[in-house]
């Protein structure tokens, strides 16, 4: 199973910008709120930093051109198309 989900995020996170966004984007969205919290900061440090480091990681899906995983989710609960794994042939050279 751990297999499976590291071959898969290896797959959706191919793109170095995208890569660097969630390098960023991860700790700010999951561990900067906790500190903040741990702090004792005010509550809108935490949530802001929650936002803007989700923000950042749709950014990165933006730019390969995949929905984010949870964007997935949701639409799948819709019934509206998504975007997993973006095939590297029907890239641009500009996007690659």
């Amino acid at each position: 199973m751990l297999i499976r989900f590291l071959r898969n995020y290896a797959q959706r996170h191919r793109h170095p910008f995208n890569r660097m966004l969630h390098g960023v984007g991860l700790p700010v969205t999951f561990i900067l709120p906790v500190i903040f919290l741990i702090w004792e900061w005010p509550w809108g440090w935490a949530l802001g930093s929650f936002v803007v480091g989700y923000a950042l990681q749709f950014a990165g899906h933006a730019i390969e051109g995949n929905d984010a995983g949870e964007a997935i989710l949701v639409k799948k609960i819709f019934g509206m198309p998504s975007i997993d794994i973006v095939d590297e042939r029907n890239r641009s050279s500009d996007n690659a």
